[in-house]
């Protein structure tokens, strides 16, 4: 099957508190997009990468392409407001020969090749595969405005999703013209919404962490120090 990936790199990172956009901060000396860049560039199955960028960082991200000489991207395009107009953006540009859709966010930089492996495998099967971790702290539910623990919520069937996700691409693009108007923050919202459709599940790692504060930062240098 021809796999094309659109990697999200429009992000500013603002509680990142970093003078770089946060595709462009670095860990241990190497910027977080190139990370899951080369590890999708190695996979066999993927044939194309599409990077969706924001004005700021568009020049720059080019440029590091060609500096790490990653070859299978193929474009790298602005993106819009919301994750979803990126997203959007991003299936605009597909070759059109592509089966599946691979959606990763940058700010996840320890993708590794077998759950990209196993994803693609699951989303030829069933047509949506996403990454997850089961819940495994004690979950609550809380006022909005008062803070008071309204329920304890079992874990049983809980899980925190991640990205790599994949799709087969009528059907992302099918969810995107019925649905890509509404807010979500997920791909996987869209599709679950088209009648008869279902996602699967495929378990992740936790050393997939999304890169959100200066403290993720720290954790992962830490996580670059052990192999992965």
């Amino acid at each position: 099957m021809r796999v094309s990936a659109i990697v999200l790199a429009a992000g500013r990172g603002r509680r990142l508190k970093s003078r770089l956009s946060k595709p462009l901060a670095r860990i241990n000396a190497k910027p977080i997009l190139i990370y899951s860049l080369e590890v999708l560039s190695r996979q066999s199955g993927i044939r194309e990468i599409i990077v969706v960028a924001n004005k700021n960082n568009l020049r720059a991200i080019t440029t590091l392409v060609k500096k790490y000489r990653i070859p299978k991207v193929a474009a790298v395009i602005l993106g819009g407001s919301r994750r979803q107009d990126s997203v959007a953006n991003g299936l605009k540009c597909l070759d059109k020969n592509t089966d599946l859709v691979l959606i990763h966010d940058a700010a996840r930089p320890f993708i590794q090749r077998c759950l990209v492996n196993r994803l693609i495998k699951e989303a030829g099967r069933h047509g949506a595969a996403i990454a997850g971790v089961r819940v495994k702290s004690t979950i609550k539910q809380a006022g909005i405005r008062n803070f008071l623990v309204e329920k304890t919520v079992s874990r049983q069937g809980l899980w925190e999703i991640q990205t790599p996700e994949v799709f087969r691409r009528d059907l992302i693009l099918e969810a995107y013209r019925r649905f890509g108007s509404q807010d979500v923050t997920d791909d996987a919202m869209l599709v679950e919404k088209l009648r008869g459709s279902k996602v699967k599940i495929v378990e992740g790692s936790c050393r997939n962490i999304k890169i959100t504060t200066p403290e993720d930062l720290r954790i992962a240098a830490a996580i670059c120090k052990v192999k992965i």
